[in-house]
């Protein structure tokens, strides 16, 4: 009898944390950045973010090793890693904030919502608000989202002799596909 009183009580307990914390994590989310110029194309993505969402609180978080990043030239690559963004010094980009906007954990679909909260790269951190979507798929959230930022808001130089390869703003497209943790 105490045994059945005591697996209520944990049922009782568990069962308003589990609605109210609901996290939906990935280890291989993707990051890519983009410009495109008269000049130039830069692409470098990253398949090794970490994504977390607390779909119960509506909060979203990842980070990204910026040395995990895959540019098609490999000088390109070492310039990304040790001029621009200083993988060494600043070795991770990530991003922490709110989602607004209904995605119902019990409906399969596509639910368009806003992302707002801080960016933080190159040891600067700025506030950015972007649409993007969730999508509830067997279990799964996929969240998409793709931005713009521009360099010198993290404070990364650009030396004037490549300012006209690389695009003033860079196309960041965010994708990824998180389960129950």
């Amino acid at each position: 009898m105490k045994f059945i009183i005591a697996a209520v009580v944990c049922v009782a307990l568990i069962r308003p944390a589990t609605a109210y914390s609901q996290l939906y994590a990935t280890r291989n989310g993707f990051v890519g950045f983009y410009s495109k110029t008269a000049m130039e194309d830069i692409k470098a993505e990253n398949n090794q973010a970490y994504a977390i969402i607390d779909a119960g609180k509506k909060n979203i978080a990842f980070a990204v090793l910026l040395k995990g990043f895959v540019f098609p030239k490999e000088l390109m690559q070492e310039h990304f890693n040790e001029n621009y963004v200083e993988s060494d010094k600043y070795p991770k980009a990530s991003f922490s904030g709110a989602y607004t906007g209904d995605v119902p954990l019990d409906k399969d679909g596509v639910y368009k919502v806003v992302v707002k909260g801080n960016l933080t790269l190159h040891n600067t951190t700025k506030a950015v608000e972007v649409p993007g979507t969730i999508e509830v798929k067997a279990g799964h959230l996929l969240g998409v989202a793709e931005f713009k930022v521009k360099p010198e808001d993290f404070n990364i130089s650009i030396p004037g002799v490549v300012r006209d390869k690389i695009d003033k703003e860079m196309t960041v497209k965010v994708n990824i596909d998180c389960s129950t943790k």
